[in-house]
Order: C-alpha cells, then sequence, then structure tokens
C-alpha cells in the first residue's frame, strides 16, 4: 500500500509568520525525512511512534506521548507506520503570536535556555482537555483564523503552568548565539541544508561562517561536507557492509547518482563495486 500523507495545515499562508494547527496522518510506508524547524512546536502522538534526531541525539517517542521541540533546530525524523498507520496533532507557535503575548501578559526570559533537546511533557487534565479539543477544528477544512491564533495563545499559557522551564524558551526571542563551529558541524553535516542555514545556527553572517570555517578546517564549507560525508560512506559500506542505497540520503546526499559520482571521483571506484564483484 502506498504511503497516503494526509496533512491539514488550518493555516496556510507560509508567506506570513503565523500560528498553525496541523494534523498529520499517515499510512503504508514509514515516512522519513529531515527538517528545519522554525516554530516551537508542540506535539501530542496519537496513534504510531515517532523517531527524532536532533544533532547526533536520538529521541524515540509513541503514542500518547505529548513533546515541545525548540526552534531554530535541525531534525531528522521517522514517523512509524507499522501499527496501523502513524498520526499526530500539532501546534506550530510563532514568534508573532509570542511577542503579542509578551507584550499583554509581560511574559519575558528571565534566564538563560534550558538545553536544547526536546521536553516529553507530564500532561495534566488541563493539556489532555486542550489536545482533545483541537480534534473537531482539525476534521475542518478551514477554521477562522481567529480561532487559530486563541487556541495557540491558551496553548502557551498551559505550556507554561505545566513547565515553568518552557517560559524561558518561548519568550527567548534572540537569535541564535555564535558557539563552537567544530563541534556543531560533527554533528550535523548530514543534514542537507544550505550553507546560510549552518551560518545562522552557529550564530554567524555568511562571511563569518566562511572565514571561521576556513580557520577551523582549512577547506571551503561545501568541500568539507562532502569529503566528511564520503568518507563516514566508505565506512558504512567496507566496514558495516551496507548497501548504497540504503545509506546516500541519510549522510546528506540527495540522489544516488550524484552520491555514486562522488565516492568514485574521491576513492578511484564506485560504492557498488564490492557487491558487482560478488
Amino acid at each position: 500500500m502506498d504511503s497516503i500523507n494526509r496533512t491539514v495545515l488550518i493555516n496556510q499562508r507560509e508567506t506570513v509568520q503565523e500560528p498553525k494547527l496541523v494534523l498529520n496522518s499517515y499510512t503504508g510506508a514509514n515516512i522519513e525525512g529531515e527538517a528545519f524547524v522554525t516554530d516551537h512546536i508542540f506535539s501530542y502522538i496519537l496513534q504510531g511512534k515517532h523517531d527524532v534526531w536532533l544533532g547526533d541525539k536520538k529521541y524515540a517517542f509513541k503514542q500518547g506521548d505529548f513533546r515541545f521541540f525548540r526552534r531554530n533546530q535541525l531534525a531528522r525524523y521517522v514517523k512509524n507506520t507499522s501499527d496501523g498507520g502513524f498520526k499526530s496533532v500539532a501546534v506550530h507557535i510563532d514568534q508573532a503570536t509570542l511577542r503579542e503575548m509578551s507584550d499583554r501578559y509581560g511574559l519575558l526570559a528571565n534566564q538563560l535556555p534550558t538545553p536544547t533537546e526536546p521536553f516529553l511533557l507530564q500532561p495534566d487534565n488541563l493539556l489532555r482537555g486542550f489536545s482533545t479539543s483541537l480534534i473537531p477544528y482539525l476534521n475542518q477544512p478551514r477554521v477562522d483564523e481567529r480561532i487559530v491564533l486563541l487556541k495557540t495563545q491558551e496553548l502557551i499559557l498551559l505550556l507554561i503552568q505545566n513547565d515553568p522551564r518552557l517560559k524561558n524558551i518561548l519568550f527567548d526571542f534572540s537569535q541564535p548565539g555564535k558557539i563552537d563551529l567544530e563541534a556543531f558541524m560533527n554533528n550535523h553535516y548530514r543534514y542537507n541544508v544550505s550553507i546560510e542555514r549552518f551560518a545562522f545556527l552557529t550564530g554567524r553572517s555568511l562571511s563569518a561562517f566562511k572565514r571561521d570555517f576556513d580557520k577551523q578546517f582549512h577547506l571551503s564549507p561545501n568541500r568539507w561536507l562532502i569529503q566528511k560525508r564520503l568518507q563516514e560512506a566508505k565506512f558504512h559500506i567496507e566496514e558495516k557492509n551496507e548497501k548504497p542505497s540504503d545509506i546516500y540520503l541519510d549522510l546528506g546526499f540527495e540522489d544516488l547518482s550524484h552520491f555514486s559520482y562522488a565516492y568514485k571521483k574521491a576513492f578511484g571506484y564506485a560504492p557498488n563495486k564490492k557487491y558487482s564483484n560478488q
């Protein structure tokens, strides 16, 4: 059975920063991919399992879990549909809504945010009731944007009440600070995102990123990324006996032919050589 992607966006104007309520529903093959998380996200799993990688760390979630992911992160994911499908409800909490609430209620971050790993929330009756209240809206093709805004504001207040630590994350409006470049790149080189995105996430302008990168690695970012990914690919193929077709996407290559060309150029032989000789 083919995978069915039924994602309902209650608010679909992607060019404007606005809150969104999302129902993700899939059957068939597992859903795999990567994403740059631009908004804070609250999510509740109705059915199935969800594995998420942030950097080099894996987090496993299951049916009934309530999660919170902070913004400005690179993530890889697998939505497991083996138990009849995957279904989740998510609320994307945008910066404009948070700034409005900060001005209205005087909500501000009063200390440095906590680490970036996702929060596995311990839901109380109010948070459970809120999640249940979203279902009727998500079964409609479209809902009044004012309702979406009100539900998002309600969620923000419930999250702070459920876990006070979240206030310092939600109401931290700063851009990513300058961080250790070597550690970040070694943890995120598999992500197929632009150099501009890497620069932003490490707290640098594009020119500063390229300058610091050259000092650290003595290579351009693009050249280093290709070399790093190919070295990892060589290890998986020759030491772990994995097939090129099984690993190229996970290592940041967009298609198998480009991966095979780059591999042969780097090592002098095609990545499937060992299999063709068997």
